[in-house]
């Protein structure tokens, strides 16, 4: 009698559907990769080749364990059976096949475990099973040209994948196919595939990293460094011993500890042309960088825990690290190539790396605000003009105190005490207008009391914070236009001498006040908009 609830998927649809699960050929490839170092190769190559009539091929070869002929039969199942272990790159038994097919209509795998052992081939055809309609392998005689391909890639045991029929290699038909274009977009993907290699197997490929085990991958016959996203020679490690790891539950109940590390990486202009090769800092490389079994999953990105990349956080990357028995808790999809944090979990990063966060937006902000402002604005015209111009409405009594170190300023409202805001022997050309590396109020200014070299008495001034954004984005931006400076000195000397000429004990916090609004508006009118580049200056 037949089973009437037994309803089996139409091969030629469930086949050719399966190509869609996501992938692009740089995941693709990777999953045919993970497989290989799975199967204990430490020597992996990879090949992309063009046909002078277009036709385009894929060979993968390792010198793995291999596989005997029941072995490959089950490996080219759709859903294999689970690996025995499980820490192993491989993670549904279904990567050699979805990954296969998301590039190309016709997959072969060859294989044995040793020199001995006769060479076993299967073959997916997606052509042939939409001809049959059902599930059906191909299994055709190995040929003379495939025994010499696998013994020279291979030697006496491991792995050969090919993929034919490349039909999503490429995104663009070509009109004339194997041609001068076609090649060279060939070049481009093999090359995109070794830039993203280095960086996923980046433990692997380094000789010196012993946290996994070492590889030798060869893509096109060019040998693949180790890229290491975190550049720990030159980076900052700042995240404290006690927040390195975290412990995590499963729905099982069972706690697994992933580890965390946080790296602040130098500016660019602090590094070398062969540094910043190896920094390769950039605005869309800040965020999580993923590891699964020590194999990068996810690169890039702040994964809901922070907002959208941000340039003033372009420095810093973050080192996640958990092993197989967290698969579930991550949501871990197919491709291993996507990544959820658990709202929980999204809330703990958050009280982890919020004051690293923050550190590392200070860092960019004020080196990129050093390298802005470190050729210096010009403020000698204002000064000499504030100097050489009469009647300018301010305080006419100015009292030193020595006992306290301040200035007393004295006017129709009365006096008040300036501690710590009065200068002795300053250069003439900054006695009025005065650029200061910081403030501790924050402020974008604040009025101070300055003498000149052999100067007669003390003069109002103002100190301008370089480290106000006020100053890095809109006064570094005019400096190469001598009114637009001269305007805004005005205007903050204006501000100063107004609140010298009218403080008094009652008034200073009001005026305190003040100075603190007006900055902290500058700062969020200016929130949105960027640093100036030194190129800007340099042109």
């Amino acid at each position: 009698m037949i089973n009437e609830l037994v309803n089996n998927p139409d091969a030629s649809r469930l086949i050719h559907g399966l190509r869609d699960t996501g992938y692009n050929f740089n995941t693709a490839a990777a999953d045919i990769i993970d497989n290989s170092i799975a199967a204990g190769a430490d020597h992996i190559d990879v090949r992309i080749d063009i046909k002078t009539d277009g036709r385009k091929i894929v060979t993968f070869a390792d010198n793995g364990h291999g596989m005997t002929a029941e072995e490959l039969f089950s490996a080219m199942r759709y859903g294999a059976p689970v690996r025995e272990n499980k820490a192993s790159l491989g993670k549904f038994g279904l990567g050699l096949k979805t990954a296969s097919s998301s590039v190309c209509l016709h997959y072969t795998v060859l294989s044995r475990k040793n020199a001995k052992q006769k060479l076993t081939k299967l073959a997916w055809d997606l052509d042939h099973v939409s001809t049959v309609d059902k599930w059906e392998m191909l299994k055709e005689p190995v040929t003379a040209e495939e025994k010499e391909q696998f013994e020279n890639l291979c030697g006496d045991h491991g792995t050969l994948v090919v993929w034919k029929k490349c039909d999503r290699l490429l995104n663009t038909e070509y009109q004339i196919p194997g041609g001068h274009h076609e090649m060279r977009a060939i070049r481009k993907i093999a090359q995109k595939l070794s830039e993203h290699c280095s960086m996923i197997y980046y433990r692997f490929l380094d000789k010196k990293d012993s946290r996994e085990k070492n590889i030798k991958l060869y893509i096109d016959g060019s040998d693949i460094a180790p890229w290491n996203p975190f550049y720990p020679e030159k980076s900052e490690q700042a995240l404290s011993v006690k927040n390195q790891e975290l412990p995590l539950e499963t729905e099982k109940g069972e706690v697994y500890t992933a580890g965390i590390k946080a790296y602040i990486l130098p500016r660019r202009n602090e590094l070398s042309k062969q540094e910043q090769d190896l920094a390769k800092i950039a605005n869309h490389r800040q965020g999580f960088y993923i590891h699964r079994e020590g194999r990068v999953i996810h690169s890039g990105g702040w994964l809901g825990v922070f907002g959208a990349n941000e340039p003033h956080t372009s420095l810093l990357r973050v080192e996640f690290d958990f092993t197989h028995e967290l698969d579930e808790a991550f949501s871990v999809d197919v491709k291993k190539s996507r990544i959820l944090f658990d709202p929980a979990l999204v809330e703990a990063l958050k009280t982890i790396l919020v004051p690293i966060y923050r550190q590392a937006g200070n860092t960019y902000r004020n080196k990129k605000k050093q390298d802005i402002v470190k050729g210096g604005i010009d403020h000698t015209p204002s000064n000499t003009n504030i100097a050489n111009t009469d009647n300018k409405k301010e305080p006419s009594s100015y009292t030193p105190d020595p006992d306290s170190g301040a200035t007393i300023v004295s006017n129709s409202r009365g006096k008040v005490k300036l501690i710590g805001k009065s200068q002795d022997n300053v250069d003439a050309s900054n006695v009025h207008v005065n650029s200061v590396d910081y403030l501790a109020s924050g402020n974008l200014y604040e009025p101070a009391m300055r003498q000149a070299k052999d100067g007669d008495g003390y003069q109002t001034g103002v100190n301008i914070n370089k480290s106000h954004d006020f100053y890095a984005k809109i006064y570094a931006r005019a400096k190469s236009n001598g009114y637009s400076v001269e305007g805004m000195d005005y205007l903050l000397w204006a501000l100063s001498a107004s609140e010298l000429d009218n403080v008094n004990t009652e008034l200073e916090q009001i005026f305190d006040d003040f100075r603190k609004e007006v900055s902290t508006n500058l700062d969020r009118l200016l929130r949105a908009l960027p640093l100036p580049d030194i190129d800007e200056f340099d042109e």
